[in-house]
């Protein structure tokens, strides 16, 4: 099954890196967050992806012609004609398409850009700023047991802020907001099935506006309840929080050796 990553986006909430590379592409432990993304799913079996980039989008095109060297112990002997020698060539199982997909383009238009590349098939996708440590095959599991045409992950974000338990204008407590406080919200890593193409209308569609929409109010949409670790990295501090978690060796999303 294909993978769809979501990587054409500004990242203007993290503007202090993402002027001068994709958000999917700033680096949690000197590896990119799109990296991550993908090492999860192919520790669960999919190792075929399809990058929706837009802005930037030579970085990851790059990136990628260049892993080997990300990747690998590499010696430049100049005395034989600048051969380069790649020691302990390590290479991902992975078929990577990296597809340009416009600059200003939105979420929906770039699903549907790619529709050619997915062809009749069910496909996953997901955003490429988020990790979590999803059971990915029971997510398939749970996507087909329901013969629909799209599935959602949902997730309770951790609360960034304290809560105040008000009464008759007094503060009655100040305590730290828990995942109880909060409503379930889109994680992405969705399970999706070709009609879904169908709702799209074009580059300037906002697919979790009218197309989920409408899958909602036809009964096609389905919710996988995910109670377990989900961070997205949306500012530096959720950066600094994804970087302190990989650096202590406790990433919850770190599902491969």
């Amino acid at each position: 099954m294909k993978v769809v990553i979501l990587a054409g986006g500004f990242g203007t909430r993290i503007s202090e890196e993402s002027y001068l590379k994709p958000k999917p592409m700033i680096e949690i432990g000197e590896m990119p967050i799109l990296w991550h993304i993908m090492k999860h799913y192919s520790a669960c079996g999919f190792n075929e992806f399809i990058i929706c980039a837009g802005y930037k989008q030579h970085v990851i095109k790059e990136w990628f012609s260049n892993y080997f060297l990300h990747t690998s112990d590499i010696t430049f002997d100049f005395t034989k004609g600048n051969d380069i020698i790649v020691h302990n060539k390590h290479s991902e199982p992975w078929k990577v398409t990296v597809v340009d997909t416009g600059l200003n383009t939105l979420t929906g238009g770039r699903i549907k850009r790619i529709q050619d590349y997915v062809e009749n098939e069910t496909f996953m996708m997901t955003y490429g700023d988020g990790v979590c440590d999803i059971d990915l095959n029971k997510l398939v599991e749970f996507h087909k047991s329901n013969s629909h045409y799209a599935t959602m992950t949902a997730v309770k974000p951790e609360g960034r802020f304290g809560v105040l338990d008000i009464e008759n204008n007094s503060v009655l407590s100040f305590r730290e907001k828990s995942q109880d406080d909060m409503g379930w919200i889109n994680g992405g890593y969705m399970v999706l099935e070709p009609e879904v193409f169908k709702y799209i209308e074009g580059d300037q569609t906002i697919f979790e506006r009218e197309p989920l929409e409408t899958l909602a109010q036809e009964g096609q949409l389905d919710c996988y309840k995910h109670n377990g670790f989900w961070q997205c990295m949306d500012t530096m501090r959720d950066k600094q929080k994804l970087e302190e978690l990989w650096n202590a060796n406790k990433a919850p999303w770190k599902n491969w050796e």
